[in-house]
């Protein structure tokens, strides 16, 4: 049978708490870190933290659009992350912070801006969101140790920290959109 599986790039602060929060939501089939918007080929983790290739850190998502919404992922994003900081995630400062989508479809851009304008609405952060809609860019992964960073580093002090806190958050708010094995 024939799918139409979607793909979408989002930058929202460190790939590891991203990964592991979209990694859990059922009709998500692949979550990538890596790198995103930068000048140079085949960054890598240590030149990008040294904020020497303008890149941001990135997940990389690919979606069934049948079994959760582009919406839907984007309302997750939105809560997993500041998107009215510029250039820095709590403790995290530099460019590699940034709040960025990647669209790969015109489609994707209207609603990711149609989002936007509806949190803007609602007020749901008391700053305005500084998120960039931007095309796709090259997608460079990160090295194969940032995979599933969390699952195998549970006790890393940034993931006790930093990861656990918004991992218990997202189960609360988003417990029914989790894989059952994810619950």
């Amino acid at each position: 049978m024939f799918t139409s599986n979607e793909v979408v790039v989002l930058g929202g602060g460190c790939f590891w708490c991203m990964e592991a929060l979209f990694v859990r939501l059922n009709g998500v089939l692949k979550v990538e870190s890596g790198f995103c918007g930068g000048k140079t080929k085949n960054p890598t983790y240590e030149s990008v933290c040294a904020q020497e290739t303008e890149h941001v850190e990135v997940v990389r998502i690919e979606f069934d659009p049948r079994v959760i919404s582009f919406e839907i992922l984007l309302d997750v994003y939105f809560d997993s992350h500041d998107p009215t900081s510029i250039d820095r995630q709590g403790d995290e400062v530099g460019r590699l912070y940034r709040s960025m989508i990647f669209y790969q479809t015109e489609q994707q851009k209207s609603i990711a801006k149609k989002v936007i304008q509806q949190i803007e609405a609602e007020k749901r952060f008391p700053s305005p969101i500084v998120t960039e809609v931007v095309p796709a860019q090259p997608f460079w992964r990160a090295g194969s140790e940032h995979d599933s960073f969390f699952e195998k580093n549970p006790l890393n002090p940034y993931c006790v920290t930093t990861v656990v806190p918004k991992m218990l958050r997202f189960r609360r708010k988003f417990a029914a959109l989790l894989k059952s094995e994810m619950r």
